[in-house]
């Protein structure tokens, strides 16, 4: 599967992505809701499911959006959806770390690390790697 710039969900949480970036914070949540509301397949959930997580200001809420997103990318398990695997269970596991839950945390950090070879090498593939490692020096006991 290629990502469609012209899907609908995907329009939907780019579009979001504007509105945050204007400040429009609750505009751009409720675009991530109708994208959640109109997603139809698994790769349109797991899109919307993880703009989805990133509004839930409560830590329970934002780890459920986060497991839904991942959940609906494991779902999938095919070449796009393995290349997100790590920037999802990067969010699971700080989901996990906020609500102090470190042993979980420390499980999907180390599940992030091991599809780190899925990144692209550039300045977000880098940036993820980052934020892995720096997640698993946190929760070390």
């Amino acid at each position: 599967m290629q990502f469609d710039p012209e899907n609908n969900i995907v329009k939907l949480c780019a579009k979001g992505i504007m509105t945050e970036g204007e400040g429009k914070v609750l505009e751009a949540y409720e675009l991530y809701q109708q994208a959640w509301d109109l997603a139809q397949d698994g790769f349109e959930k797991f899109t919307a499911a993880h703009y989805l997580a990133r509004g839930k200001k409560d830590p329970l809420e934002n780890l459920k959006w986060n497991e839904i997103a991942l959940n609906h990318a494991l779902l999938l398990n095919n070449d796009f959806a393995i290349t997100c695997y790590p920037s999802l269970y990067l969010n699971v596991g700080k989901s996990y770390e906020d609500i102090g839950d470190f042993t979980q945390a420390m499980r999907n950090y180390l599940l992030a690390e091991t599809y780190t070879d899925k990144l692209p090498e550039d300045g977000f593939g880098n940036m993820l790697k980052s934020g892995i490692v720096a997640g698993i020096k946190r929760v070390q006991s």
